[in-house]
């Protein structure tokens, strides 16, 4: 007599089997490039490497898909073994998306600027575009970019955001500078030196939009963004010459909006707008606008003495703001600097090493004092550079002649907002009337 248990036993296994071999079969049919991306024969690995890079996001995306199981478990488990053909798996990705750790963001970035336009012309989005020193796919690229790839591009939210509503770009300035330290006994340090890092907004033809210079809170990045897109879809409307009167306005209102919240920091802290300033309130009291009271009184104000009012806002708080002050108003922004699981998994990977050198709960006590640190840092960016260096840059949006062409107005930018001109090979970090102590000043070419 057969067992009433049988059948179903059976059908079991083979339905077991049947979609073990379909999950394999999905691999097989995704495609040879996926396969070969991963194989240990560089032979091999290559051209399928350059193929899937070839068809753009696209390709990046059958990676992923093809490989999702290996991958989401490296994501949901920080301290996971690192094994050769996860090594393996990790560049293949890095390589087709052109940024380390892209396990993580799954964004696809191009290389090359035409390339860059053409994709945003096709999908009618802007173009997000960073310049950095050396190049985000490697380990050593400037200090800036690898906070940007684990604290703004890891991050789920804007990760989602660039991946939906931005073509993506980088291009590197120059190398980055990169130290090694011996301390004799078999210990090495190895840093990079200096180096600043910016996302320019761009309509799809490269007209700079907007630009956010340096290290941003991943909420405030996404405000940034939305505010961005919703400006691009504006001047998108607008289209002629009405895009020029657009252009000719919105960093007037952005600059606006900067200076009212820098006053409103300043209220906060217990501070008040430097004497010589006019706050303009509305009738119930709310700041509505900015000005310089000796300018206001002036017969004849030109268009430049208008943005300097504009932007003396931002001088002011240079000037008068120090250490602690700065830090008051960071912590009035904490929330923009807020770590989600995904990048605080990645800096728990990057520092594992070190941790476990103390071990148990004191590893993670000092990882969490770690991320706290960070994100007060990320806060105390985040306001300097929106404050000091954003209000700048909406100024040269205004009235610059390299306004709208962003290979001049990044070369403004390195020089006069970064500091770090081309003009100076060595970056600010060697000057000839400096005595070292060294022969021929410890330089070797």
């Amino acid at each position: 007599m057969r067992s009433k248990f049988a059948n179903p036993i059976v059908s079991f296994l083979l339905l077991l089997v049947f979609a073990l071999n379909l999950n394999a079969n999905a691999r097989a049919n995704s495609g040879t490039p996926a396969l070969n991306a991963v194989s240990e024969n560089s032979a091999e690995s290559a051209p399928a490497l350059a193929e899937l890079r070839a068809q753009g996001p696209a390709g990046l995306k059958v990676l992923f898909q093809v490989y999702a199981k290996e991958i989401n478990e490296q994501v949901s488990n920080p301290t996971l073994a690192v094994t050769p053909e996860w090594k393996r798996l990790s560049a293949a990705l890095d390589a087709v998306s052109q940024q380390k750790d892209s396990y993580l963001s799954g964004l696809y970035w191009y290389t090359d600027f035409a390339k860059a336009k053409a994709a945003a012309r096709a999908a009618g989005k802007p173009i997000l575009s960073l310049r950095l020193l050396g190049k985000l796919n490697e380990e050593y690229s400037c200090a800036n970019s690898r906070f940007f790839r684990t604290i703004l591009y890891s991050n789920a939210e804007v990760s989602k955001l660039l991946r939906e509503r931005f073509i993506l770009h980088w291009q590197s300035e120059r190398p980055a500078p990169r130290v090694t330290i011996d301390f004799g006994d078999g210990r090495k340090l190895e840093r990079t030196l200096t180096g600043n890092s910016i996302h320019y907004i761009l309509d799809p033809d490269g007209w700079p939009l907007d630009a956010l210079p340096g290290l941003y809170g991943p909420a405030a990045f996404l405000r940034a963004l939305g505010q961005n897109e919703a400006g691009f879809k504006a001047s998108a409307a607008a289209g002629g010459g009405k895009f020029i009167s657009f252009m000719r306005t919105y960093p007037s209102v952005r600059l606006s909006a900067i200076n009212l919240a820098w006053l409103a920091d300043t209220e906060k802290i217990g501070g008040k707008a430097p004497e010589g300033f006019v706050v303009i309130r509305d009738g119930n009291g709310a700041p509505q606008a900015i000005e310089i009271a000796a300018l206001a009184m002036t017969k004849s104000i030109t268009e430049l003495s208008l943005l300097q009012a504009m932007t003396t806002g931002s001088k002011a708080l240079g000037t008068i703001t120090d250490e602690q002050a700065w830090n008051k108003i960071a912590l009035l922004h904490l929330a923009d600097a807020q770590l989600d699981a995904r990048s605080i998994g990645l800096i728990q990977r990057q520092t594992q090493k070190a941790l476990t050198v103390e071990g148990g709960a004191s590893a993670e006590k000092t990882l969490r004092a770690l991320i706290q640190k960070l994100e007060r840092n990320i806060a105390l960016d985040t306001v300097r550079n929106e404050y000091l260096l954003h209000t700048k840059l909406y100024a040269w949006l205004l009235t610059d002649p390299s306004r709208n062409d962003v290979d001049k107005l990044n070369r403004k930018v390195y020089a006069e907002l970064f500091l770090t001109p081309p003009t100076d090979p060595w970056l600010g970090l060697f000057s000839p009337d400096v005595y070292t102590a060294l022969e021929g000043g410890g330089i070797s070419r």
